[in-house]
């Protein structure tokens, strides 16, 4: 990761603490169950954008300009996608927060099955 990532989660993680620390004085009388589902509701946020920034920097998302032998294959005949641009592709994560990644979309001249591909 670089340096200017670093500093993004830096300063998200600050501000889910904090906000964990205003819920917390807000809700005195919470209870452990209700304190525990605050907080991991406010970490996914993290978790997601840690997951996010750590698919986009796979080295392997970007294959639209490589040989046939470095390229994804179809999953269903084996034959090596053709790369048709980048696309946005929304997940969600497990903690439900959504996930954005932008890579190369590619589809098979074979079969026409159409994917990301997972790496």
């Amino acid at each position: 990761m670089n340096r200017e990532t670093d500093q993004e989660w830096q300063k998200l993680s600050e501000q889910i603490l904090t906000d964990i620390k205003e819920w917390r004085r807000a809700h005195p009388k919470a209870t452990l169950r209700e304190i525990e589902e605050e907080v991991h509701a406010r970490m996914s946020r993290l978790e997601a954008q840690v997951i996010q920034d750590a698919a986009q920097e796979s080295s392997s998302r970007a294959w639209s300009g490589a040989g046939p032998e470095q390229r994804p294959t179809c999953p269903v005949c084996g034959t090596a996608l053709q790369a048709r641009g980048k696309r946005t592709r929304r997940l969600q994560a497990a903690g439900g927060q959504e996930v954005s990644l932008t890579r190369s979309y590619g589809t098979c001249p074979t079969c026409g099955v159409g994917l990301f591909p997972p790496r």
